[in-house]
C-alpha cells in the first residue's frame, strides 16, 4: 500500500577528478556558504563523495493479515504482525450500560474506573509497578455497547502484558476502599458532565431519542451510584464477562505466539451462550433544560437504521459525516483547518454569532443517531436551528451537493482512516471491535472499495431516509428562544 518516493542517484562518469572537484573535496561539503558564486558546486543529481545512495524501497509493501482463533469455549483471539518494534494487546467485552439493569446502573462507567486496581493476584501496587516496569502505558473505555481494556508496550514483554490484563479482568478484588475511592471520582465526574453542554446532551439525546436499552444513561446519576458496591460488580462482570463475548486483540504480535500465551489464561472462561442484546426501539423526544447563561447549546439527530451491521450505509454514514464537518468558529489546528466541510462553509464562515456548528453521529450494531450539534447566544438560537435543518434537509436534496465535494469527503475519509490505521493501539482495537460485531474483521480495501462506490444519488437517498424518521432533539443552557419540537419537526416533514 505504501510507495516509496525516492529513485537511486546517478553516479558520476568517469573516475577522473576535475580542478572543481578537488578544491569541493579539499575545502569541505560547506565551503560554498561563503562563496560568491554557486559555480563550484557539484550538480544536485551528483551524490556526494563517501556517501553511497539508499537503495529503493518496494513499490508495495504486504500489510500484515488478521488472523483469528477461536478457543473451544467460543472466545476469540486475533492478531495482526508489523515491524513496529512495540505491541499492542486489548482485552474487548461485548458489554456496557446496554446491559445494565436499574440496580447496577452506572457500573461500566464504575468499571471503566476500577480497571487495573487490585486483583486476587496483585496489588493495585504490584499492577502499576509492574506496567511501569516495562514501561508500557494501559487503559480502559466504558461504552453503551462494548468495554475495552488495553495495554500498550515494547513486543519483548507481551507475555508479560498478556497475564497482567487477563488477571486485571479475569480477577478484579473490588476492595471496598478502592471502590468507594472510584465511586467518589465518578460522581465529581457526573458533577462536571452536568456543566459540560455538550456531553451533557449527548446523553440526552439518547434518553429522548430511544426507549429500552440505549435509553439507559452511560454516565449514572448520583443516586443510581449510591446503589452500588463490590458484589454489584462481581454479579455484572460474572453475567456478562464470558467467553463468547470476548476478544483479545493485538497489534504487532505473530498470532503463534499470542495464542501460545493467551489460550492457557482464557480457555477455562464459562462458555455461556451468547445472550440476545437487550431491545432498544427509536422513538425520537424532546430534552430541555433550562440555566441563565446568555449561551443555548442544541442537537438536533434522526436515527441511522441498521447501525455498523448494515455497513454500506455506515461507510456512508462515515462519508457523510466528512462532508458535513464543521467545528468552533476558532480552530486551534491552525489556519484552514476543516475550512473544507460545508458547515464551516455555509454556516460557520457566514454567521459570527455561532460559536459551535458540527456535525455528530453515535452509532450502534443495529442502529444510531445522526445530526448536528450548535452553540449560539440565546438571541440567535432560533437561526441556528433553522440553519441546522436547512443543512440536513439540502443533503436530502438533489443537486445541493456538488461532485467536487463528495470526491473531496471520500478521499478525506480515506486518509483519516488509513492514517488512522497506523497506530498499533488503533489497529488493535479496531481488530476487537470489530470481530465483536461482526464475527470478524473486513478487509481494509473493502472498506475503501465502499468509500469510492459512493454517489451523490447516494447522499441525497439516505439523507432521505434518516430525516424521515421521527426527530430528537435535546437542548440545555438559555434555552428560552429554542423553538418548539413541533415546529422543527415539521420543517422536515414538510419536505
Amino acid at each position: 500500500m505504501y510507495r516509496a518516493a525516492s529513485s537511486r542517484l546517478t553516479l558520476l562518469k568517469g573516475n577522473g577528478r576535475t580542478a572543481g572537484d578537488s578544491r569541493f573535496a579539499s575545502r569541505g561539503v560547506f565551503s560554498w556558504l561563503g562563496e560568491g558564486s554557486s559555480g563550484s558546486l557539484p550538480p544536485l543529481h551528483t551524490p556526494l563523495r563517501g556517501f553511497p545512495p539508499p537503495s529503493s524501497l518496494p513499490d508495495y509493501v504486504e500489510p500484515g493479515k488478521t488472523k483469528i482463533t477461536t478457543l473451544s469455549n467460543g472466545l476469540k483471539i486475533a492478531s495482526e504482525t508489523s515491524p513496529n518494534p512495540a505491541a499492542s494487546v486489548g482485552l474487548y467485552v461485548d458489554c456496557g450500560s446496554l446491559y445494565e439493569s436499574p440496580l447496577s446502573s452506572g457500573a461500566s462507567h464504575l468499571l471503566e474506573k476500577m480497571a487495573f486496581k487490585s486483583t486476587t493476584n496483585r496489588s493495585h501496587f504490584r499492577v502499576v509497578r509492574e506496567v511501569e516496569a516495562v514501561g508500557g502505558n494501559v487503559g480502559a473505555t466504558a461504552s453503551r455497547e462494548q468495554m475495552g481494556y488495553t495495554f500498550d508496550a515494547l513486543r519483548t514483554y507481551v507475555p508479560q502484558m498478556i497475564e497482567l490484563l487477563v488477571d486485571s479482568v479475569r480477577n478484579p478484588a473490588f476492595l471496598d476502599w478502592e471502590v468507594n475511592e472510584e465511586l467518589r471520582k465518578v460522581k465529581e465526574e457526573i458533577g462536571d458532565i452536568a456543566i459540560n453542554p455538550q456531553r451533557l446532551l449527548m446523553e440526552a439525546v439518547h434518553s429522548a431519542g430511544y426507549s429500552g436499552a440505549l435509553a439507559m444513561p452511560l454516565f449514572a446519576t448520583e443516586t443510581a451510584l449510591n446503589r452500588l458496591n463490590g458484589p454489584i460488580l462481581e454479579e455484572f462482570v460474572a453475567e456478562n464477562y464470558t467467553a463468547p463475548r470476548m476478544v483479545l486483540a493485538a497489534s504487532g504480535v505473530e498470532h503463534e505466539e499470542l495464542l501460545s500465551v493467551a489460550e492457557p489464561l482464557l480457555s477455562d472462561l464459562p462458555s455461556v451462550p451468547r445472550s440476545e442484546e437487550p431491545s432498544s426501539t427509536y422513538v425520537g423526544g424532546d430534552f430541555r433544560q433550562q440555566r441563565e447563561s446568555g449561551v443555548a447549546h442544541v442537537a438536533i439527530a434522526f436515527e441511522v437504521p441498521g447501525g455498523w451491521k448494515q455497513e454500506k450505509e455506515a461507510v456512508l454514514l462515515t462519508v457523510l459525516q466528512m462532508l458535513m464537518g464543521g467545528g468552533g468558529s476558532f480552530s486551534a489546528g491552525g489556519p484552514g483547518k476543516g475550512m473544507h466541510s460545508r458547515l464551516y462553509l455555509r454556516v460557520l464562515n457566514e454567521y459570527q454569532q455561532i460559536h459551535c456548528f458540527s456535525a455528530f453521529n453515535s452509532l450502534f450494531n443495529n442502529t444510531g443517531l445522526f445530526g448536528i450539534y450548535a452553540t449560539t447566544s440565546s438571541d440567535f438560537v432560533e437561526k441556528a436551528v433553522d440553519l441546522a435543518a436547512r443543512e440536513l434537509i439540502a443533503l436530502a436534496s438533489q443537486g445541493q451537493v456538488s461532485q467536487v465535494q463528495l470526491d473531496r469527503a471520500k478521499e478525506s475519509t480515506k486518509s483519516a482512516v488509513l492514517m488512522n490505521l497506523e497506530s498499533r493501539m488503533i489497529a488493535s482495537e479496531d481488530i476487537g471491535r470489530q470481530i465483536l460485531t461482526y464475527g470478524e474483521r473486513k478487509p481494509i480495501e473493502q472498506f475503501l472499495k465502499e468509500v469510492d462506490s459512493i454517489t451523490l444519488n447516494d447522499i441525497s437517498k439516505f439523507s432521505q431516509k434518516i430525516i424521515s424518521s421521527p426527530l430528537t432533539m435535546a437542548s440545555c443552557g438559555d434555552v428560552m428562544n429554542v423553538p418548539s419540537y413541533e415546529s422543527v419537526s415539521s420543517k422536515f416533514h414538510a419536505k
